[in-house]
């Protein structure tokens, strides 16, 4: 990529500063036991109004049933989530959180707040402002072609 363009620039920078966030944040998964997969599986049910299904979890992460019940297995190893028959239909599996897995779903979330906040204060406020309202409209452009 040509770093003259501002186009190459502009992806460049979104793609360098997604990784960075994501190996930042990998890093304090890794230290509670988590992979990225793990986490977003974990936040995807703790964010539920009830436990999902196994086929809505994957549809909500955007991953195949395949790959879901790998993560799902080590959360369940890890004493993180439960699964359990929907009342009614023993076929389909439900996911739940434990006691352990909310405790640790809340600290992760609390230790990726703190870092989104001890990372943000150091970049000015306007530029900020500005650079989300790009990200939005791209993404906008991206999901509406």
């Amino acid at each position: 990529m040509n770093t003259d363009d501002p186009d190459d620039r502009f992806l460049q920078a979104l793609q360098g500063s997604a990784r960075a966030w994501r190996l930042a944040l990998e890093r304090h998964l890794k230290a509670n036991g988590l992979t990225m997969a793990g986490w977003n599986a974990l936040t995807a049910v703790a964010d539920s109004l009830e436990p999902p299904s196994q086929r809505e979890l994957a549809r909500r992460l955007g991953v195949d049933g395949a790959t879901l019940v790998t993560t799902l297995d080590r959360l369940v190893a890890g004493g993180l989530v439960r699964r359990g028959s929907a009342p009614g239909d023993r076929r389909v599996k439900r996911i739940a959180l434990t006691p352990q897995g909310e405790a640790v779903a809340d600290h992760v979330h609390a230790e990726a707040a703190a870092l989104r906040r001890l990372t943000v204060a150091r970049l000015d406020a306007g530029a900020m402002a500005a650079a989300a309202a790009v990200l939005e409209d791209l993404q906008r452009l991206l999901e509406n072609p």
